[in-house]
């Protein structure tokens, strides 16, 4: 298991949560010494047009910081998208997250869509023909379903659930019904917690996602598996989620 990261990634860039000093801190904390780390390039704006318009991305320009870190996150996911196409899990520890951004637009602390540009570039280069999108998020994808709407080749499934149990199962229930794919991307936000916004899950319940997200990967598309960080707010807690998920997904 491969970990993306970059330093410029502890950077304030702007002032809401996902951008909050000490997040990933305290997720590089957790994680420790016990996992490889990689660092990614900052994605090219041929890259970013795969998905956005150019008025979108010019005009994240004007915010030097935010377009430079943005950039590099999706730099992140798509290294990550590379390594998992090449049968190398890999957790793209990236931010800002992406989730929220669609073609010309974007809010929600997102501002370029790092999971759809990744999947759109393995698409351009005709490694993929079929990609499953998991996103366990507390807030839907609209930016990712404003990507890939109409678009059979992709499918993106946002779950929910009222019980721990539940949320699981409808995971489960999902892959299990999913069929052929090329690669599973997971959108993995950690802020149903129950300690987070969402007052859901556990910690272990993020491993036992990762599970789920290992064991299906290696029955649909070859093992091919990559995730992204999207969401989690509590700092106390978001460093042993991400763990739990990456040791349950390696």
């Amino acid at each position: 298991m491969k970990v993306i990261f970059h330093e410029r990634f502890y950077e304030v860039y702007t002032g809401d949560p996902a951008a909050a000093p000490g997040r990933m801190e305290a997720i590089m904390a957790a994680l420790g010494k016990d996992f490889e780390f990689k660092t990614p390039s900052t994605a090219s704006d041929k890259d970013l047009a795969l998905v956005h318009t150019r008025r979108h991305i010019e005009g994240l320009k004007r915010q030097q910081e935010v377009y430079e870190v943005g950039a590099l996150s999706a730099g992140g996911a798509i290294q990550a998208s590379d390594l998992a196409w090449e049968g190398e899990p890999a957790f793209g520890l990236i931010r800002p997250p992406g989730h929220h951004a669609s073609p010309d637009s974007c809010w929600g602390f997102c501002y370029f869509n790092n999971i759809a540009i990744a999947i759109h570039r393995l698409r351009k280069q005709g490694k993929v023909k079929k990609a499953l999108i998991l996103d366990f998020d507390l807030h839907f994808g609209d930016g990712t379903e404003n990507v890939f709407i109409g678009n059979p080749a992709v499918d993106y499934f946002h779950p929910e659930g009222t019980s721990p149990e539940d949320f699981i199962r409808t995971i489960q229930n999902h892959l299990e019904r999913a069929g052929s794919f090329d690669i599973l991307a997971v959108s993995a936000g950690f802020d149903r917690h129950a300690e987070d916004w969402g007052g859901l899950l556990a910690t272990g319940d993020y491993g036992k996602i990762g599970s789920l997200v290992k064991t299906y990967s290696q029955k649909i598309c070859q093992g091919r598996r990559f995730a992204v960080l999207e969401g989690g707010y509590n700092h106390d807690v978001l460093g042993h989620n991400v763990r739990a998920f990456i040791e349950g997904m390696k």
